[in-house]
This record gives structure tokens, C-alpha cells and sequence, in this order.
């Protein structure tokens, strides 16, 4: 006759208590409560209206109450990423980059000719804080444009300035006037070197004349 097997101190068989493990429980209701599952968590239906109600990613055209539309991408309602503005009352456009409602990156801003109705390119360049901030193109009426570094929206820093009588004003500025050290060169060629202060010829500077090359 066998005798019986090892018998823990309560008289249990030590097998049959491994298998009351936590682990072991666990794996057991598992498997006799298959439709058991952990609560989902609930958000308020409030909550819910108000994520699907908020502008976000790529949108078609949105206008505004004054009639103004835009087109492009938003974040929390406002537009961030790409986009084009169209206002009403002036007929301008923008179309660039928008950071947190406004311009700020590169974009093109344009105006429509009042005779043509053609719309022509005002600015190119970067933006900041709604404002021409960096490096741009802006052209003026009858062909002057001005390319080099903005601030505020003013011409400030380093620049080059086109005019329609074919002179240009090749340096530095400072509040949208030439400041600081400039040559300003004549049609003819003949040409003015030196200081600059509110967009006047201020402090050392020399003219040099091509006829004479002094």
C-alpha cells in the first residue's frame, strides 16, 4: 500500500496551497469571469461638445462676422501652422505662416490695384508677432522696393533701397530711415560715403564723383 505524500503543517497538500496564490486567484477568476473588464474612463459630455467644437488642424474657408475668411490650419481656435487671410474691406491677402493668431514666419502679403482689380505683391519675408520682423522684399508704388532686414515692421538693421529715379541707398537703417554708416549712389554713379542720422547725411562722409574719381 502507498503512503500518502508530504502534508504541510495544516495537513494541506503544499501543491494545492501554490495554487492559492494571489497570481494563481487571479488567472482563476480570469478565466471563470471572462466578461469581467476594467470600468472605461467617462469624460463629462460637456467636455466632449466642447473638443469637437474647437477648431483644430486643416479647416475649409471660415469666415469671420465682419467678412473676413481664412483657410488653413488652427490650433485651440486659433490659426497656427499655414493659412490664407482674405480681409474684406481692403481686398488684401496673406499667405504664409501663423503663430497663435498671428502672422509670424514667411508669408506674402497682397494688394488688389484699384484700377486692374490684379493683385500685386506689397511684402515678402518673414514675420513676427504679426509685424514684417527678419529679412523681406517690400515694393513700393512706381517701381522703388526695398530688400534687407525689418524690425517693428520699419526697414532697421542692414538694407538696400531702390528708387524710381534710379538712385539706390545701399546700409544701415534705424526706425525706417537710413542711420548709421550708408552710401547713397545717383543715378550717374556719383555717389555719397559716410554717417547717416534720421535719413539725413550726419557726421563724417565724403562724396566721390566718377568724372573725377574724388
Amino acid at each position: 500500500m502507498t503512503s500518502p505524500g508530504p502534508r504541510g503543517p495544516t495537513g494541506t497538500d503544499p501543491l494545492s496551497a501554490l495554487d492559492r496564490s494571489p497570481l494563481s486567484l487571479q488567472w482563476q477568476v480570469q478565466d471563470e469571469m471572462p466578461f469581467v473588464k476594467y470600468p472605461r474612463r467617462v469624460e463629462p459630455l460637456w467636455y466632449e461638445w466642447d473638443r469637437k467644437a474647437q477648431k483644430c488642424g486643416l479647416r475649409h474657408t471660415v469666415y469671420a462676422v465682419n467678412g473676413d475668411r481664412y483657410v488653413g490650419e488652427w490650433l485651440d481656435n486659433v490659426k497656427h501652422g499655414k493659412g490664407t487671410q482674405i480681409w474684406k474691406k481692403s481686398g488684401a491677402i496673406y499667405s504664409g505662416d501663423w503663430k497663435f493668431g498671428k502672422r509670424d514666419g514667411f508669408g506674402t502679403y497682397s494688394l488688389p490695384d484699384p484700377v486692374t482689380k490684379d493683385y500685386k505683391k506689397v511684402y515678402s519675408g518673414w514675420w513676427k508677432n504679426d509685424k514684417m520682423w527678419g529679412y523681406g522684399v517690400k515694393f513700393y508704388s512706381e517701381g522703388e522696393y526695398y530688400e534687407g532686414e525689418w524690425a517693428w515692421g520699419k526697414r532697421h538693421g542692414w538694407g538696400r533701397m531702390y528708387y524710381k529715379d534710379g538712385a539706390i541707398y545701399e546700409g544701415q537703417w534705424s526706425e525706417d530711415k537710413p542711420g548709421g554708416q550708408g552710401m547713397f549712389r545717383c543715378k550717374d554713379e556719383n555717389r555719397y560715403e559716410g554717417s547717416w542720422k534720421d535719413g539725413k547725411k550726419h557726421g563724417p562722409g565724403k562724396y566721390i564723383y566718377l568724372d573725377t574719381g574724388q
